[in-house]
């Protein structure tokens, strides 16, 4: 089993920035990828960037250029830095990560405000 505990959420104006971040525990051990998806009202839930554990990285279109994930693995935490933020990026954010059988767990999901 895997818990996850998400921060960094909150309202900002269009432009601005925000860092969310996302801590593991439990068995840690067995994790490989750590990724960050988002929910939009209306919308199903979509990939928004994801990174092994050897550090191979994937970031999806919408995002590509004004976010980064990073992950800390000493700390266990998984980040994600927006910037350039857009009304459009307004979602619940979930932090998720797989293991090495393939097996997902997924945190509460934090909400990220864009707008003026």
């Amino acid at each position: 089993q895997v818990q996850l505990v998400e921060s960094g959420g909150g309202l900002v104006q269009p432009g601005g920035s925000l860092k969310l971040s996302c801590t593991a525990s439990g068995s840690i051990s067995s994790i490989n990828v750590m990724a960050w998806y988002r929910q939009a009202p209306g919308q199903s839930r979509e990939l928004v960037a994801g990174i092994t554990r050897s550090g191979s990285m994937r970031i999806e279109e919408p995002v590509k250029g004004r976010f980064t994930i990073s992950r800390d693995d000493a700390k266990h935490t998984v980040y994600l830095q927006m910037n350039s933020l857009k009304p459009e990026d307004t979602a619940v954010y979930y932090c998720n990560v797989e293991n090495w059988g393939g097996y997902h767990y997924w945190g509460q999901g934090t909400q990220v405000t864009v707008s003026s």
